[in-house]
């Protein structure tokens, strides 16, 4: 465990900070400026400044940032700037805007036009600062969902490994505010759906805030979300619970799991050992009985390539691959029923709804 917790801190010795978001200038020739809306429960280093702090905001703040990624990309990477920002090479802000409320709402619903888009609300994982989650959302945005309107929420993370327990008090705090942008969101006539992305540990603040609605009694919210848990750091039980107050979604809520998640292995250890939700192995007949009386997907990832040396971020790899072949090979059919299912990297279903729960009973190898 020590050794492991030694390899995650050298690995994010060097880490971009404020500095990144400053304007450079205009984007050059070929490169895609993708524009990312944020509502945050971090506070301002200044009321008229797009700088946030660990700090945990009374309200939500709001921003505007345009994003340019290189001529040069590499589908899955952030070409992080170097001393000197160039946008011939790397990403850079070249604007950004300080939003109010009113501000926020009129520029998404500008965005989504008369015939009206799809909403992606990207939520963070735990050990992560403001612009680290800002251009991982336009990575994400540039890469799969270039119609999708971007929307960080982006909560008050240390970004330390030793932060764990602050970021969960952190997510704790945010849950209301989450739910105030996606009935925000939810209540635009111009938004057709609202898709929400957690990742790790905003898996659980992603799943906190579903709870909460419901038992608010706000279907009409809850009906407009499509929800994606990716490397949830989610106990195993706390999980069932959760899943028993939200009830059944439509689409079914999906949850992206990877059998050797470093992270969420380390996360395990820290939590006394518990299961955490993100690591579940799709062949296990208990989590197929799960899966189909809670109509979740669950959908094993583990044979795409990740860009950390966790292997926790590989829900990058599949929005990318999703989103550029799943709907000519059958895997976008295949997944929008409730079950278990292996996703390989050419974009393949390679196991059908619930026969896993068979082959697991019988013996047989999956396919």
């Amino acid at each position: 465990m020590i050794g492991l917790l030694m390899l995650v801190l050298s690995a994010c010795a060097s880490r971009p900070g404020p500095e990144v978001l400053t304007p450079v200038g205009a984007a050059v020739p070929g490169a895609r400026i993708v524009t990312v809306y944020v509502a945050t429960t971090r506070e301002r280093s200044a009321p008229e400044q797009n700088v946030f702090t660990t700090g945990r905001a009374a309200a939500l703040n709001y921003a505007e940032f345009a994003i340019s990624i290189p001529p040069g990309h590499r589908t899955g990477e952030i070409e992080w700037p170097g001393t000197a920002p160039d946008p011939a090479t790397s990403f850079v802000t070249v604007r950004q805007t300080v939003l109010d409320e009113a501000a926020f709402r009129q520029r998404v619903r500008g965005r989504s036009g008369r015939d009206g888009r799809d909403v992606g609300v990207f939520v963070h994982g735990y050990n992560t600062n403001f612009q680290e989650a800002l251009f991982r959302l336009a990575q994400l945005s540039a890469d799969s969902q270039p119609d999708t309107v971007p929307v960080l929420f982006a909560w008050p993370s240390e970004a330390a490994i030793t932060g764990y327990v602050a970021d969960r008090e952190a997510v704790t705090y945010s849950r209301d505010y989450l739910a105030q942008v996606l009935s925000m969101l939810a209540r635009e006539r111009s938004v057709r759906n609202v898709a929400v992305i957690g990742h790790s540990m905003g898996g659980w603040l992603t799943m906190e805030t579903l709870r909460q609605l419901r038992l608010q009694g706000r279907d009409e919210v809850l009906k407009r979300l499509q929800v994606v848990l990716a490397a949830p750091d989610i106990d195993l039980d706390v999980f069932r619970t959760q899943v028993a107050a939200v009830g059944p979604m439509s689409p079914p809520l999906t949850v992206l799991v990877s059998k050797d998640d470093w992270a969420l292995a380390a996360s395990s250890r820290l939590s006394g050992g518990r299961e955490r939700v993100g690591t579940l192995d799709v062949a296990d007949a208990r989590v197929q009985a799960v899966a189909r009386q809670a109509g979740l997907r669950v959908v094993d990832i583990t044979a795409l390539e990740p860009t950390d040396t966790f292997n926790h971020d590989r829900f990058v790899a599949f929005a990318a691959i999703y989103s550029a072949v799943a709907p000519r090979s059958g895997a976008e059919d295949g997944l929008r029923q409730a079950g278990a299912f292996v996703f390989n990297a050419a974009g393949t279903v390679l196991s059908a709804p619930f026969t896993l729960v068979g082959q697991a009973l019988s013996g047989q190898p999956a396919r």
